[in-house]
Formats: C-alpha cells, structure tokens, sequence
C-alpha cells in the first residue's frame, strides 16, 4: 500500500561477513510486502546525514505497484551519490504465498526403515503434479536427506516439498548441528551422501528455526 516500515533491529554484523554471532528477528509480512536490504552506504555520506538518507529512502520506497526490479533502479535514482565514497549493496524481495494445492508435508518416524514409505508418498505427489521427469533426482535428494536426519539428528523429522518455479525439498528435525559437505576417500562406506545431493540440486543449504533447522534443496523443473 506504499506504507514503509523501518524495524527495530538487533545489531550485528553485515550479512556474508562471517564469524561473528548475530541476534535474530522475526517478523510477520503481509503476502506482497517488499523486504528491502541495503548497506549503510545508500543512505550516508560525507555529505549527507543518516537521517536525512532515511527520509530520503522512505520517500523513494512510498509508491506501491512495482516490481522489485523497478524499486531497486528508482531507489538508486534517486538515493546514489554522483561520486560514492562506499560501497553500496541493495537487495529488494517480495513476499508470496504458496497455494495449498503446491505444499505437501509429512512426518517421519526416526527409523531408517520409514525411508522406503516415504519415497512412495513423494513419488505418488510428483506423478499428480506431472513431475516425473525429477522423480528420480527427487527420490535421491530426499533419501539421503531423510537417511542422514534419521542417523544424526533428533526428532521429530518432518519433509516437505514445495512447487514453484523450483522443487524445494526440505527436511526439518531438531537438532541445531549443521551437516557439512565433504569429500569421502575411495575405501570409505560413507561421507557421499552430501555431495550428490550438491551435485544433483541446484543449490542447497541450512536454515535455523527456534525449533531446529531445515536442510533444503532446489531442484530444477523441466
């Protein structure tokens, strides 16, 4: 609605920085809502206060029915210096929601044997939403998802899929230990379950929740 909000945010770190903890928030957008992130060298100058940069920021955000793309080339219209003394970095998402008909969740026990009902279900959902090409890759990911959350994690394991321009698998249990990718050597049993879900996926990570985390991987659709 062109209103523009800014949140009382815990210090931190800049973001990718690295090595340092930082404090999280959380908080509640409306489906449509922009996220906007920018570094401190959009709004101050040698020449110009924060507070003025922030009044300035909040004028050029104030306008709803734009893209993200739009938003970020008016901002830095109106916002870039002529000559920048800093690096500026600006990112600009939007929320969206998710149909019920593209979500399908399901828990599973903590028992290696639930792994085969398991890959059933999600091959049963991708044949009803005419995915069959990614059935397999699909299958593969989760496996060693689930395999690996089973052996290290704790419970409860949740899996959901997600349809959207992507397949997003995610894994959730609750433990907070990150698995880590690595290189297995040739005589070891283990250790490659990670690195063919990186090559398969085409990206993957880690996301923490005040329960747990998730482990999700994108996979392209055809």
């Amino acid at each position: 609605d062109g209103s523009v909000e800014f949140p009382d945010l815990p210090a931190g770190p800049p973001l990718g920085l690295g090595g340092l903890p930082f404090e999280t928030a959380e908080l509640e957008l409306a489906e449509g809502s922009h996220l906007v992130l920018y570094t401190d060298g959009l709004i101050e100058d040698r020449r110009r206060e924060i507070d003025i940069g922030l009044d300035m920021l909040r004028d050029a955000l104030a306008h709803p029915d734009r893209t993200p793309d739009e938003i970020c080339t008016e901002v830095l219209d109106a916002m870039l210096p002529t000559n920048p003394s800093d690096d500026i970095a600006l990112i600009v998402a939007r929320t969206r929601a998710l149909g019920a008909d593209r979500v399908v969740a399901m828990d599973v026990p903590s028992d290696p044997a639930a792994v085969a009902g398991v890959r059933a279900e999600v091959m049963r959902q991708l044949a009803e939403w005419g995915l069959d090409e990614v059935a397999f890759t699909t299958e593969l990911v989760l496996s060693e998802l689930i395999t690996n959350a089973i052996r290290h994690a704790t419970g409860p394991i949740r899996v959901q899929l997600l349809r959207d321009r992507s397949l997003i698998c995610e894994v959730s249990d609750t433990s907070s230990t990150s698995p880590h990718l690595r290189y297995a050597a040739t005589m070891d049993e283990g250790g490659r379950g990670l690195f063919l879900v990186a090559q398969f996926a085409e990206r993957w990570g880690t996301r923490y929740t005040s329960q747990g985390k998730v482990i999700w991987a994108e996979l392209a659709l055809p």
